[in-house]
C-alpha cells in the first residue's frame, strides 16, 4: 500500500505530493523523483506505472515525488513558475547566481518552494539512495557513493554509466545530496525519442531492483 504523507501547493496552485509505502519492516529508504524539469515529464509516467503494481511487501521503503515541477510541466518549460531551474537552486558550496536564463539557479539558494520540499524530506528521513529521473541523454549519471548502484542500474536498463554530465552544474541536487550529504544519487537520463510505454518496459527492472533487492 502507498499513502500520501505530504503535500504542498505550487505558485500556480498545483499539488506537489510525497507518497510512501507502508512497510512495517524495511531495510533501506529509497526516494524516487520525477519531473525536476518541466519539459522532462517521463519520470512521472514511470512512477505512476510502478505505483500500479503490488507494493505491499517490498524489501525497502519507497518514497515517491511523481512530479516535482507541475508548473513547468504544464508549460513544457524546464524552469518552475519563477523561471528557476530547480536543479540549480540547492544550497551547495558551489551555488552561484550565473545570470544564465536557461539554468538560472534563483537569486539565492533554496529560494523555491519545490527545493525546500526536497530538503525537508532529506532532513526528516534517513535516505539510503535517490533515483532522480531526467532526459534526454540515455545515461546513468551519479553523485556521491553511488558507483556500484550506477553499474547495477546500467546493467538492468542498458544505458551506459557516465560519472560526469559534461558541463558545470552549480547548485544541483546531485551536488547537494550526493556530494555534500553523502547519499548515493542516481540521475537516470532517459532517451527522448522513445514512447513512455517503451521506457517503462526498459526501466521497470530498475524500479523492481530498488524496491526488492537493493
Amino acid at each position: 500500500m502507498v499513502k500520501l504523507v505530504k503535500e504542498i501547493i505550487s505558485k500556480e496552485n498545483n499539488p506537489i505530493i510525497l507518497l510512501e509505502t507502508e512497510n512495517k519492516k524495511y531495510d533501506k529508504t529509497i526516494l524516487i523523483i520525477g519531473v525536476f524539469h518541466g519539459e522532462e515529464p517521463q519520470g512521472e509516467y514511470l512512477i505512476n506505472e510502478f505505483l500500479k503494481l503490488n507494493l505491499s511487501e517490498t524489501k525497502n521503503k519507497l518514497l515517491f515525488i511523481p512530479c516535482l515541477n507541475p508548473d513547468g510541466k504544464n508549460k513544457n518549460k524546464r524552469q518552475n513558475s519563477n523561471g528557476v531551474d530547480l536543479n540549480r537552486n540547492f544550497p551547495t558550496k558551489n551555488w552561484t547566481n550565473t545570470g544564465n536564463k536557461e539554468y538560472f539557479g534563483g537569486n539565492e539558494p533554496a529560494s523555491e518552494i519545490e527545493t525546500r520540499f526536497i530538503i525537508d524530506i532529506l532532513n526528516n528521513y534517513k535516505i539510503d539512495a535517490v533515483l532522480s529521473i531526467h532526459a534526454p541523454f540515455r545515461i546513468v549519471n551519479y553523485d556521491g557513493p553511488a558507483n556500484e548502484l550506477a553499474q547495477k542500474i546500467s546493467e538492468l536498463a542498458g544505458y551506459p554509466v557516465q560519472a560526469e554530465i559534461g558541463y558545470p552544474t552549480p547548485g544541483s541536487f546531485g551536488n547537494y545530496a550526493g556530494v555534500e550529504r553523502n547519499i548515493p544519487v542516481i540521475t537516470l537520463e532517459l532517451p527522448e525519442n522513445e514512447t513512455n510505454e517503451g521506457l517503462w518496459e526498459v526501466n521497470k527492472p530498475v524500479f523492481e531492483y530498488l524496491a526488492r533487492k537493493y
